[in-house]
């Protein structure tokens, strides 16, 4: 996770975007059809930072990292599990 945090302003404008899920100080959590948007795009031969911007993303905002990490973590997991791969999984723990 980036150290670079979302002010509250920040917080309110990505909140806007159709494409946001939940956004937090910390986190942003992006609408599957984000995601499946971005592997369309980026297959296009289109860079990231292009696809995030065209989505209405401050990528300013986002930095380069989160956008890098959220690039690399959807690619691998398209390659590796097709569209259910970009589906948000929360794994929980009993008794740890």
């Amino acid at each position: 996770m980036t150290k670079n945090l979302f002010s509250k302003q920040q917080q309110t404008q990505l909140k806007l975007n159709p494409y946001v899920k939940t956004v937090s100080a910390k986190a942003i959590t992006y609408q599957m059809k984000f995601k499946e948007f971005f592997i369309d795009e980026y297959n296009k031969g289109k860079y990231p930072s292009e696809i995030f911007l065209e989505a209405g993303f401050d990528i300013e905002a986002l930095g380069p990292t989160r956008i890098r990490r959220a690039s690399n973590r959807w690619r691998t997991a398209y390659k590796e599990h097709g569209l259910t791969g970009l589906e948000d999984v929360h794994l929980y723990f009993e008794g740890l």
